[in-house]
């Protein structure tokens, strides 16, 4: 399949879980197709942008070590994604991320996950903390980077800073959370 015939394919994508499955499994048996598809995760203003990070959530969801050798790549370009039913996987992608990293599993993404990933992502998820995003990306990028607090101990201050300056604002969702991570934050 071609580049561009993975995009039309993407117009049949939607908001089902059966079909982003069902495309999602269609990357993880040819994972040949997911370098396009990433491409087209990071043509940020057109729409079918939003239909790839659906689809990407869903692949990585499944096999996180499909994102290994484009680490690189979805580091650099995570914080050019701005369409909310894009940020909103990408967000939860980078909680993936996270989880996997300190996992008491051993996987790869311990091992092939550098400093200048985890920044990058760290960044992006203070930048949707901070800019007027939705409560599911806030959320993510709370966890990711609670997470990420554990080996940067300043990250955990920045954080509470700014859930603190939030959260009389925010929604009961947002509020739930940011007690949950306020309260392990005070666990440490």
């Amino acid at each position: 399949m071609t580049k561009e015939q993975l995009y039309n394919e993407l117009n049949y994508v939607n908001h089902t879980r059966e079909k982003r499955s069902y495309y999602a499994n269609l990357i993880i048996n040819n994972p040949e197709f997911l370098p396009d598809l990433i491409e087209i995760l990071f043509m940020v203003d057109d729409k079918i942008s939003c239909r790839a990070a659906w689809v990407l959530e869903f692949v990585f969801n499944e096999n996180l070590d499909l994102l290994l050798p484009y680490l690189d790549v979805f580091t650099e370009n995570i914080n050019k994604v701005h369409l909310d039913p894009a940020v909103r996987p990408v967000a939860k992608i980078c909680e993936y991320v996270a989880k996997a990293y300190f996992s008491k599993q051993e996987n790869n993404m311990q091992v092939k996950l550098k400093t200048i990933h985890k920044e990058r992502i760290i960044e992006t998820c203070f930048d949707y903390m901070i800019n007027d995003e939705k409560i599911a990306p806030k959320a993510y990028s709370m966890n990711t980077l609670y997470l990420f607090g554990k080996e940067f101990d300043w990250i955990h201050r920045e954080l509470v800073t700014i859930i603190d300056r939030d959260f009389q604002m925010q929604s009961s969702g947002f509020k739930a959370r940011a007690k949950q991570i306020l309260k392990n934050i005070k666990k440490q």
